[in-house]
C-alpha cells in the first residue's frame, strides 16, 4: 500500500468519526496529512467530510500547490503553514463545531484553558496545574493574509488556534494524537461554556 494511499484512508476515518461528534456538518472542515517527500494529501475543496471517497483526497505540494485539475481546500495555506512552523506535524484537522464557534465569538483574542486535567491530552503538558492559551484569529477571506496573521500570532508550545465564528485548526504526529486533540478541545470548550452559564 502505497503512503498516499494509507494517508488517503486514514483521512477518510477521521473524516467519519468527525462527523458522528457532529462536528463537520454539511461540507465545512477540511484534513491534512504530510507525506515523507513533503508533499501534502488533504481533502478536496467542497466535499463532504462524513462522506469522503478516494477522490476526495488529492494531493498538494508543499506549497499547496495542486497536481491535477482538482482544487485543494480554500484554506490549504492554513495547512502550509502549520507544516512549515512545526516540524513533526504529521496531520493537520480543522473542525467547525459548536462550542468551538460560539466560544471564538464571546471571548476577545485567546481562550484561557486552567486547571483541566485533560490539559494533559496535549503535548508537553504533565500537570493540571497549568494555563494553556489558545489564540482567537479574526476570520479573513484572504487566505494567505490570515495564514500571515496565525503565522506571527500562534505561539510556539499552542497546540491549536480558533478561527472568530468559524472553527479550530489542531494538529499531532499521527492521525491518533490529532484526532485525541480535537476531542479534548471539544471537550474543554464545552466546559468553557458551561463556565459562562451557555449551553448551546
Amino acid at each position: 500500500m502505497s503512503e498516499f494511499h494509507l494517508r488517503t484512508l486514514e483521512l477518510i476515518d477521521a473524516g467519519r468519526e468527525l462527523y458522528r461528534m457532529g462536528m463537520v456538518p454539511a461540507t465545512s472542515g477540511n484534513f491534512s496529512a504530510r507525506m515523507s517527500d513533503g508533499n501534502i494529501a488533504i481533502t478536496v475543496s467542497g466535499r463532504h467530510k462524513g462522506k469522503l471517497t478516494a477522490q476526495d483526497i488529492m494531493l498538494v505540494d508543499a506549497a499547496g500547490q495542486s497536481y491535477d485539475e482538482r482544487r485543494p481546500s480554500a484554506e490549504t495555506l492554513l495547512h502550509v503553514q502549520i507544516y512549515r512552523r512545526f516540524p513533526d506535524a504529521a496531520f493537520v484537522l480543522h473542525p467547525h463545531s459548536v462550542h468551538a464557534t460560539l466560544l471564538s465569538r464571546l471571548r476577545d483574542d485567546c481562550v484561557v484553558l486552567q486547571d483541566y486535567e485533560l490539559l494533559k491530552a496535549f503535548p508537553g503538558v504533565d500537570t493540571h496545574c497549568c494555563e494553556v492559551r489558545i489564540p482567537i484569529f479574526d476570520n479573513d477571506q484572504d487566505i494567505a493574509r490570515l495564514a500571515t496573521a496565525v503565522d506571527t500570532g500562534l505561539p510556539d508550545g499552542a497546540p491549536g488556534y480558533l478561527i472568530r465564528g468559524h472553527g479550530f485548526y489542531t494538529w499531532g504526529n499521527s492521525i491518533e494524537d490529532a484526532l485525541r486533540h480535537v476531542e479534548a478541545f471539544e471537550f474543554l470548550f464545552e466546559c468553557e461554556m458551561r463556565l459562562k452559564g451557555v449551553t448551546p
